[in-house]
């Protein structure tokens, strides 16, 4: 017996078509959306700030306005926690819109009223991430649309599953096997393809389609997609969406430690990963509380800077700039990317950028007058002075922090379709979450003539943001690639090849069922991505600037292909 689980949005801002295209695309017993993330948490607050029937994803709406009929035809079940901050208000959007459907709803996650009862301090917005068991609840009562506030990502997926095997919270393999399926589906076409280091391997690219979870009574699974969509599923976009946003072998929902170190994947046929293997332990005895506040006000401009002398050009505009301030902001960050090459062909591969960003609590210091010095230099600094565009008024800019409250201390409720409060119990059985033990490395490869070579070669990687730090996982094809990796790739050489990196603490988590290493930087996003701290706020291209650095490499590795 199967469950076939479908999603059809990564985040806020996804594919708008993806929820038609998902349910004439072939079956499916329940479609499931993710809406939220750290950054669209400030997003929803700045929103409901300005009108208070707000604080919801205004897309979603639009989705369901387009396809509900067609999900009730079908007898799909949607759900989605695209309720973000107000999901009432969006249960009394989608009644308006007249279709007839049974609609429920999760709430208790807002702890915004409670914050500094509970220590959270004084955010914009203050969400605990839930569980599945209050979908759980709703499904139950008959629902056709399930939504929901700050809900974990994965628990979209998991209370489907839970419901329709009738799963009890302590069936922790069971659950923890649709955790990490829901971890792979969630964030959308990332699973078929999407930001997968191997992509030119794929044939067709052109529109990756959305994934689909065949869910078992056990909890194991299979990855697939429509037919007849692009993108593929193979070991390599399971493995590579297994590794996003994660730390080491646990990985902790509020109804379910997973043991992500254990799970196996099988490539069954063309676009079937099999997960199997994945064990359960009790939740730990808290749950994580996103927390955004309004850091301050931000601004910045771009110098382009052509030709010779880049660095004295540089340094004549900085020196100048700084002068001319009538308030120096609290932060100012000055950075310069030298794209330019000697004897270029063109004016644009001639040029490198100088970008300034301010940050301060007052508006005034890095609003207008900050602005104005960088256009007053126009006629005054450097030859071949430019501005990438007009430098603006600035605006603020968000912090994200985590915070964490005893499990108890969450109202958990579920608002059936008549009106009916159900209080869904915390979990009886906790665990302290503690890292898992080092696990044993293959044995070290004998020596052997290297080449120095871009680790890309044979490597793969996967990177994104956990508030202030970001996770970089690396994985390889192979066991002897893997015998190479685990060995090669420590902290301190990761630190070498990622320079930016050199000053912070990173660890490192080694997970040999994927023949992968996963690292987490702390501290190297800042205040978040909301801050925009880095270049890459979100982390995103970490990976792939890893990938992208040279390291020896085994001759038998590195040339595999060509013997």
């Amino acid at each position: 017996m199967t469950v076939r689980i479908g999603n059809c949005s990564g985040f806020y801002g996804d594919r708008l078509s993806a929820m038609r295209e998902m349910l004439e695309g072939g079956e499916l017993d329940y479609l499931t959306g993710d809406y939220l993330a750290e950054l669209t948490m400030l997003i929803l607050g700045r929103d409901r700030m300005k009108d208070a029937t707000r604080g919801y994803a205004k897309t979603f709406l639009r989705q369901a306005e387009d396809c509900l009929g067609l999900a009730l035809d079908k007898g799909v079940k949607i759900v989605a926690n695209a309720g973000g901050l107000n999901p009432e208000g969006l249960v009394d959007a989608l009644d308006k819109l007249g279709f007839g459907a049974e609609i429920a709803y999760v709430e208790g996650d807002d702890l915004l009223p409670r914050a500094q009862e509970l220590g959270l301090g004084s955010p914009l917005t203050a969400n605990a991430y839930l569980g599945a068991w209050g979908i759980v609840e709703c499904l139950k009562s008959g629902a056709d649309v399930v939504v929901t506030g700050r809900v974990t990502d994965a628990s979209v997926i998991v209370g489907p599953a839970a419901h329709h095997f009738g799963w009890t919270p302590t069936d922790y393999d069971a659950l923890a096997g649709a955790v990490v399926a829901g971890h792979v589906i969630e964030c959308g076409t990332q699973a078929t393809g999407g930001n997968y280091s191997f992509f030119t391997e794929i044939a067709d690219m052109s529109r990756p389609g959305f994934p689909i979870a065949e869910i078992e009574a056990d909890g194991s699974s299979v990855i697939t997609k429509h037919e007849k969509t692009g993108g593929a599923v193979s070991v390599g976009t399971v493995t590579a969406q297994l590794l996003y946003e994660i730390t080491g072998g646990r990985y902790a929902n509020p109804d379910v430690t997973a043991r992500i170190d254990t799970a196996r994947l099988t490539q069954e046929s063309s676009n079937r990963v099999r997960i199997s293997g994945v064990t359960g332990e009790a939740p730990p005895p808290t749950l994580k509380v996103s927390l955004n506040s309004l850091g301050g006000f931000r601004n910045e401009f771009t110098f382009v800077l052509t030709g010779l002398d880049i660095d004295a050009k540089a340094e004549l505009a900085r020196r100048q700039f700084e002068a001319w301030l009538p308030t120096r902001p609290k932060e100012l960050d000055w950075t310069l990317v030298r794209s330019d090459k000697p004897d270029a062909d063109t004016e644009e591969t001639a040029s490198a950028v100088l970008r300034c960003v301010a940050r301060d609590s007052d508006p005034n210091v890095v609003g207008r007058q900050f602005s104005a010095v960088a256009v007053e230099l126009a006629l005054a600094s450097y030859p071949g002075f430019s501005l990438t565009a007009p430098p603006s008024n600035g605006g603020p800019y968000g912090v994200f922090t985590a915070g964490f409250v005893p499990i108890a201390a969450v109202p958990h409720t579920a608002v059936l379709p008549d009106g009916t409060r159900r209080d869904i119990r915390p979990a009886e059985e906790t665990r302290e979450l503690a890292p898992l033990d080092h696990p044993e490395l293959p044995g070290t490869r004998p020596a052997e003539p290297t080449v120095r070579l871009p680790l890309g070669t044979i490597a793969a990687a996967r990177s994104g943001d956990k508030g202030g730090n970001a996770n970089v996982g690396v994985w390889v094809r192979t066991d002897d690639e893997f015998a190479w990796l685990a060995h090669a790739l420590t902290e301190s050489k990761l630190k070498e090849m990622l320079p930016e990196t050199r000053e912070l603490t990173v660890t490192r988590h080694v997970l040999p069922n994927l023949r992968a290493v996963n690292f987490v930087i702390d501290g190297i996003l800042g205040e978040g991505v909301a801050s925009q701290a880095r270049f890459d706020p979100q982390a995103k291209g970490l990976g792939e600037w890893l990938r992208s650095r040279h390291i020896d490499i085994p001759e038998t590795l590195a040339f595999q292909g060509d013997i």
